[in-house]
């Protein structure tokens, strides 16, 4: 990409899932995820072919988010529920568990300090999830999840089992990111971003920096830029912040407008930032050729209703990375995922 004033784009196709409302987008080996409401669509990329459809069940509720290791897919749920999948030769998924496991809670439920208390008179594991999982994020072995119940968890992926629970806010948990050196960021409708990290000595992890949004506003989105040298935050008043660390401590580098409505999903990817908005829109941002400080350098419009999630790739679909060209996809509470062609 280069620094030109504006980037060109155009929507490649429009996909429609079974059920409307988009809550959340990913992709895997050239398979395009899309839950609506509790089902989650798979796409083949290099046709945009329907090819699966899985979680059939609708007490699971809503799907918040999805990550990926290996061939397993893992799901986040409203009934506080994570679910492992595989990915079978097939391209079809089949349950493989559901976290935390029959066998974790079994080992753990004879022991009573191993329960918390969730509300007046009413305990759970500490190993349980009691509201919505709102996020997910796996770095290697490990994953984390965040919830509405204000605590994040650590889960070892090669033995389903949680290895953490740390209270982390003082109210719901809509964002989790993970560097590549295991530093978690969590995001809250308390108004905070928080970082933590592993401290080995007490083998777990601990409150490194503590920064608030403008204004204390609901903080929704969180992205990495490349290398982790950048975090991005988005929240309720529409303002996307950059963040920077010096030390310990997260410093705000700048503040980016132009958004009429709350920030709902934000990624990172080839150079560009990309925001998805309750004003129907995604906006791409890139920074000014030789400064620190990013510009919005186009807007996508075409969505009837609010931009809940985003996902991008650099080079168009099944031509590999490209200098010149990012496919973005976003979803929208229109029940339409839109393809776009992002290049200058």
């Amino acid at each position: 990409m280069n620094g030109s004033t504006t980037l060109n784009h155009h929507c490649i196709t429009t996909l429609k899932t079974l059920t409307p409302h988009i809550t959340c987008l990913a992709v895997h080996r050239n398979l395009l995820y899309a839950a609506s409401v509790n089902l989650i669509n798979v796409f083949d990329l290099s046709h945009y072919t329907h090819v699966d459809a899985f979680n059939e069940t609708p007490s699971s509720g809503f799907v918040k988010s999805i990550a990926f290791n290996g061939s397993r897919v893992f799901t986040a749920h409203q009934d506080c529920k994570i679910r492992v999948w595989l990915i079978t030769t097939s391209r079809r998924h089949r349950l493989l568990s559901s976290l935390p496991t029959v066998t974790d809670r079994l080992r753990r439920c004879i022991v009573p300090k191993n329960y918390v208390s969730v509300r007046r008179h009413k305990t759970r594991l500490w190993i349980q999830h009691c509201d919505t999982v709102s996020g997910l994020a796996v770095n290697e072995s490990l994953m984390y999840s965040v919830s509405w119940d204000k605590s994040f968890k650590i889960w070892d992926l090669s033995g389903y089992r949680c290895l953490e629970s740390v209270k982390a806010h003082e109210d719901a948990i809509n964002a989790v990111a993970v560097n590549d050196d295991g530093t978690v960021y969590t995001a809250s409708a308390d108004g905070c971003i928080k970082v933590w990290k592993r401290d080995d000595r007490v083998k777990r992890h601990l409150l490194v920096s503590t920064t608030v949004g403008n204004e204390k506003s609901t903080v929704n989105a969180l992205a990495l830029e490349g290398g982790g040298t950048a975090l991005f935050s988005g929240g309720c008043d529409g303002a996307i912040c950059r963040w920077g660390r010096e030390n310990d401590d997260v410093v705000k580098k700048e503040t980016l407008w132009g958004h009429s409505g709350a920030i709902l999903c934000l990624i990172h990817v080839a150079s560009l930032l990309a925001s998805g908005s309750a004003d129907l829109t995604v906006r791409i941002w890139q920074q000014e050729r030789g400064r620190s400080w990013y510009c919005c350098r186009s807007v996508l419009e075409g969505h009837e209703k609010p931009v809940k999630s985003l996902v991008a790739f650099p080079g168009a679909v099944g031509e590999g990375d490209s200098n010149d060209v990012v496919t973005v996809f976003s979803g929208s509470l229109d029940g339409d995922i839109k393809v776009w062609e992002v290049f200058g």
